[in-house]
């Protein structure tokens, strides 16, 4: 019963523009952010980076931002969508032939209509694996590589997020969190919500022995 309990009680994350920390990201941040409000030019982005950087959130929070503005959007991870306004395409380089021709069209059709392209990879352009003009393409917009937050950033997030959420968060819970969590922040993020929920249920602050506990049934794929 316990176990089903903690499995249920981190909320659904929900990436945003705010809720993303930026850390080195503060252009591409500001870049994507005049982008979806129509103040800039550019329509093509493609972002690479480390597992855990920050790419997913940066997709997932741009086609968010667009819906809220009223623009039909659209992401998807490993696939190419059928025609929007705003497109994110995750994970370019798991694209097979097919789709990679998909996606060399879709480029070429948001450029003339004026719609907004998002990519993402693990390398920048020039080193994907890819068709020669669609690796071009990918290059011929704004390219930003995604650097992940150091251990510092991470630690400050977490506890602007308790803060946040109206608890205290010991630096020797945040530090054992760093060093045997998840290393995306999303994830750091989920266990630290779940660690507040399960505290509120004991009626006990949060410790490294209760953050054990929590960590010990977590949903797996937290860990």
């Amino acid at each position: 019963m316990t176990q089903q309990l903690l499995l249920n009680i981190a909320p659904d994350w929900l990436p945003t523009l705010d809720n993303f920390v930026a850390g080195r990201n503060v252009e591409l941040l500001s870049a994507l952010r005049h982008a979806l409000a129509g103040t800039a030019n550019e329509r093509c982005f493609y972002l690479w980076g480390e597992a855990g950087s920050g790419k997913s959130h940066l997709l997932q929070a741009a086609v968010g931002q667009a819906r809220v503005l009223g623009q039909p959007a659209t992401y998807a991870r490993g696939t190419v969508p059928d025609a929007a306004q705003v497109i994110a395409v995750d994970d370019v380089e798991t694209l097979g032939d097919a789709a990679q021709v998909a996606l060399f069209d879709l480029y070429n059709r948001l450029r003339e209509s004026g719609g907004m392209l998002l990519v993402s990879g693990t390398a920048a352009p020039a080193h994907l694996h890819l068709r020669d003009d669609l690796r071009t393409r990918l290059g011929w917009g704004l390219v930003y590589q995604v650097h992940g937050l150091s251990d510092e950033e991470k630690a400050q997030a977490l506890e602007r997020h308790a803060q946040a959420r109206g608890f205290a968060l010991p630096h020797e819970v945040t530090q054992y969190l760093l060093r045997h969590g998840r290393r995306d922040l999303p994830s750091l993020m989920a266990l630290l919500d779940a660690l507040d929920a399960h505290c509120l249920r004991l009626k006990r602050g949060a410790s490294v022995p209760i953050l054990k506990e929590v960590m010990q049934t977590f949903i797996p794929e937290q860990l």
